[in-house]
């Protein structure tokens, strides 16, 4: 004897009856999709990490990400000095030993002392004003 289930379809408020194996077979289906689809998405294709001689190269976005800046920050850190960087194929990278150098020498300054060298600038003689 064959168990019919009752499948209601909420579209118009009707009850439609189907066997069990069907649905079964259907529901089978429907979850081998599922685990396709979940394993395209839970494994993403891990994108290649460039190195230089074998140490491990960042990018802007990841320095980004890593010390939650912008990107006119890190500029600014060059331009200053205090963040060395690579340039190759116009994208700038950072070698991994650099970034650990610059976290180690910079991150534990308390922000008195690293303001501390622009405050003899606060008169207006500084900027090249008069008064």
């Amino acid at each position: 004897m064959k168990t019919i289930l009752p499948l209601v379809i909420f579209e118009n408020l009707r009850v439609m009856f189907m066997e069990k194996e069907y649905l079964e077979t259907w529901m089978k289906r429907i979850m081998e999709r599922f685990d396709r689809l979940e394993s395209r998405i839970t494994k993403p294709a891990e994108k290649e990490r460039p190195r230089i001689s074998g140490e491990l190269l960042l990018d802007n976005q990841d320095l980004c990400f890593m010390l939650n800046c912008s990107k006119r920050t890190l500029q600014r850190y060059r331009t200053s000095g205090l963040l060395p960087c690579k340039r190759i194929s116009q994208k700038t990278y950072y070698l991994e030993s650099d970034v650990l150098a610059f976290i180690q020498e910079n991150i534990h300054k308390p922000k008195q002392a690293r303001n501390d060298d622009r405050s003899e600038c606060r008169d207006k003689t500084c900027f090249g004003f008069a008064e």
